[in-house]
């Protein structure tokens, strides 16, 4: 029985109806559009209108600034969503709500030093939205095993809405740097409406959590996918910067990073629609060995081929490879962390994971590393990541008595 929840009869419990999940897929579109809108108007203020050596101080107050949410959100928001009635609802509305008041307040402040604790807020609210949606997802769909294949549809369905709406709101920013953060306001207001449809859910925590749910957090399944997320969100960050400061030496270079992260995207998205399909054969650790080792051969390659081509398609690789992991990640996640604290656990593992997206994004903004260098450096890491998840899951088998905890499905509670 899945513990914090009330017993039922088997035909209270049923199946949630499917306009949860529409009414959960509508919301996070929103969200997806409205954060894509103030991103395309947020990106030319932090790199696009500077040279790369002026850049650089700012990035690295960016990546600061990106850390510092998690501050907010791992110790005091997540425990809140876990305890309040309806808390996952609430606080989707109050996130949404709160998106748009402080993208007005952008409005006008693009320039000014005003824009960083804006930025701030938002960032603190868009991670609380995702630490609620994740502890939602397990309420709108049928069984665990569809966990994967959900998170599969809100991945893709933002890939596809984040790729659209880039393309008006890039329309828009030719005629005012600000217009674009209007319609960012448009769809926040529209995610808060939607927003009102989710399930209400109940009080599912009133105490802290036991050592045997502390425990849980630590199995050898859950801490071997996520330090498997740490890494790819690391080269996610890795990646990203080093190819916005090392294509500004390279002929064309802007344009061909706008091509990377528009194939970064496509990319995503392929990863997104890929993952039901690979969790229909495979278990979700091994979803992620294949994704490290197609990573791997690739980082390697790229290598050797070199040139603007060669970080194009590793970037393109990186993110596929990355949605991979994340889905299977998060499935590992919802299905084996406890009920009862299921918010705050994506509260602390999304905080580790963006630590390592930022400590990685600083080694190329700190550091001028010639492409083909960074190239090798994404090839050796994953090549050791793999490795160390190979000799983790034999580890974890041996512990457990022979029992393959680490790499096969953990059996459903209940």
């Amino acid at each position: 029985m899945s513990r914090g929840r009330p017993t039922k009869s088997a035909g209270s419990i049923g199946l949630p109806p499917r306009p949860l999940f529409f009414s959960l897929a509508r919301t996070h579109v929103l969200m997806t559009a409205g954060e894509a809108a103030m991103t395309v108007a947020l990106a030319n203020s932090l790199f696009l209108s500077m040279s790369p050596d002026a850049a650089r101080g700012k990035v690295v107050l960016f990546l600061a600034l990106s850390l510092a949410p998690f501050a907010v959100v791992s110790p005091l928001i997540g425990p809140v969503i876990d305890r309040m009635k309806g808390g996952r609802r609430l606080v989707v509305c109050l996130a949404a709500s709160g998106r748009a008041i402080v993208t007005l307040l952008m409005i006008g402040r693009i320039d000014s030093l005003t824009l960083f604790p804006l930025a701030f807020a938002a960032m603190v609210l868009s991670k609380t939205y995702s630490v609620s949606k994740s502890a939602l997802v397990p309420t709108v769909v049928k069984s665990e095993s569809d966990l994967v294949e959900a998170n599969s549809r809100l991945g893709l369905l933002a890939g596809v809405v984040g790729f659209v709406v880039a393309i008006p709101a890039g329309l828009l920013q030719l005629i005012s740097d600000n217009a674009p953060l209007f319609l960012s306001v448009v769809f926040f207001i529209g995610a808060v409406v939607s927003a009102t449809q989710l399930p209400r859910g109940e009080r599912v925590s009133q105490a802290p959590p036991t050592q045997a749910e502390r425990d849980e957090l630590h199995s050898p399944r859950l801490l071997r996918a996520s330090r498997t997320m740490w890494l790819m969100r690391g080269l996610v960050g890795f990646m990203f910067f080093h190819l916005a400061f090392w294509l500004r030496d390279q002929k064309a270079g802007t344009v061909w990073f706008g091509f990377a992260v528009a194939l970064s995207t496509l990319a995503t998205m392929a990863g997104n629609a890929l993952s039901p399909m690979l969790r229909r054969k495979l278990h979700e650790e091994t979803m992620m060995l294949s994704a490290l080792l197609t990573l791997t051969i690739v980082g390697f390659f790229t290598t050797y081929v070199g040139g603007v081509t060669g970080g194009v398609i590793l970037a393109a690789t990186v993110n596929c490879a990355a949605a991979i992991c994340r889905l299977a990640f998060e499935s590992v996640v919802q299905s084996d962390a406890p009920d009862v604290n299921r918010a705050r656990a994506f509260a602390v593992f999304e905080t580790q994971n963006q630590l390592a997206w930022v400590l990685a994004g600083l080694i190329p903004v700190l550091f001028r590393i010639s492409g083909d260098v960074g190239f090798a450096l994404v090839g050796i890491t994953t090549a050791l990541g793999m490795l160390i998840f190979v000799m983790w899951g034999r580890f974890s088998i041996r512990i457990q008595g022979g029992r393959a905890i680490g790499l096969g499905r953990r059996p459903r509670r209940g």
